[in-house]
């Protein structure tokens, strides 16, 4: 079995049998830190009747370690860990990187505490430093941004926010190609302590945050849980998704799978609304990657104008509903009926 030690991996994720893209948001994490250490960059992929690998060398990948099995299925946190264990501890990466998405987080933490190593999560940067991995993360309540570094242990691993970096431009031509590792996994890995029950998606309206293309968000400016409203309704006429800040999350306005910021999600939207966010700084990092950003607010001297295209002073509570009834009557023009 093909194998080297050194490498870089990253670990990918599948959402219903395909590969989902924080699988080549990291692999672009990975590339600029396998080019840093001037070592391979290795995906690896576990479940059932895997994809086709050919995505991931596209993006990137110089090899790809394929564990397939129906254990595998369902991705259950410690399966996942005791299968990539086993191949850590013969394949011997120095450096493996996941999302801190919720499979990324948990596999991550059970696999760090069977390894003995580091484990840094919710990384921000990476960067390399006298041949270690340095990796930065906010902390105390995103107030300062720590750099990390674990040289004793390999190997040295890390969870990234998705959405906190961009793919690599895919390789059209597919003529980028690389070497598949088939790794069959041992029987006893795949003994799990956990059942299976099934998958619930949370009611939302539009995608998870962190995969909208439109994001409207809320924060204390709302007033209220009950004015939230305002922000399904004109999320669901322009195709987009929730957001709000840790404040409203705080109070209960919202769900934390919608908070944006250093203690939320990155998102990267084409278009994001501001409503009554007043922009602290730990919000702004959280957003910094939206292509458009209209804010709406009470204080013209709030920080969120200093990142807006657009802005408009006023309360939420009188500009939301004047700008919903003109997309309605945008939509009933344009309805041929």
């Amino acid at each position: 079995m093909a194998g080297g030690k050194n490498e870089v991996w990253t670990l990918a994720e599948l959402r219903d049998g395909k590969l989902h893209t924080v699988s080549y948001e990291l692999l672009a994490w990975g590339r600029s830190v396998a080019d840093a250490l001037g070592v391979p960059l290795a995906s690896v992929v576990l479940g059932e009747n895997l994809p086709d690998a050919a995505p991931l060398f596209q993006h990137g990948a110089d090899k790809v370690y394929l564990a397939d099995d129906p254990g595998l299925k369902n991705g259950l946190a410690d399966v996942c860990a005791k299968t990539l264990a086993d191949m850590t501890q013969e394949f011997e990466p120095q450096v493996f990187i996941a999302s801190a998405t919720t499979r990324g987080r948990s596999t991550m933490s059970l696999l760090y505490a069977k390894l003995g190593c580091g484990l840094t999560a919710d990384c921000t940067g990476l960067s390399v430093k006298d041949g270690l991995l340095l990796q930065t993360r906010p902390a105390i309540g995103g107030n300062v941004m720590a750099d990390i570094m674990t040289p004793e242990r390999r190997p040295q691993m890390c969870t990234v926010r998705p959405k906190s970096k961009k793919p690599l431009p895919p390789d059209l031509s597919r003529s980028r190609k690389g070497e598949v590792v088939r790794y069959a996994p041992k029987k006893s890995a795949l003994v799990s302590a956990l059942t299976f029950l099934g998958f619930d998606p949370e009611s939302r309206v539009g995608l998870p945050i962190q995969d909208a293309e439109i994001i409207v968000a809320g924060g204390k400016g709302m007033k209220g849980a009950k004015n939230f409203a305002l922000l399904d309704e004109l999320a669901r006429l322009l195709g987009g998704s929730v957001g709000a800040s840790r404040t409203a999350v705080d109070l209960g306005w919202a769900p934390h799978s919608s908070q944006v910021g250093l203690s939320g999600k990155s998102v990267t939207p084409r278009l994001y609304i501001a409503c009554g966010i007043s922009g602290a700084v730990q919000h702004l990092a959280g957003m910094g990657g939206s292509e458009i950003v209209v804010a709406v607010n009470t204080d013209a001297e709030a920080p969120i104008f200093g990142v807006a295209n657009f802005g408009v002073v006023g309360s939420t509570l009188e500009v939301l509903p004047r700008l919903i009834e003109d997309l309605k009557k945008i939509d009933r023009k344009g309805d041929p009926r």
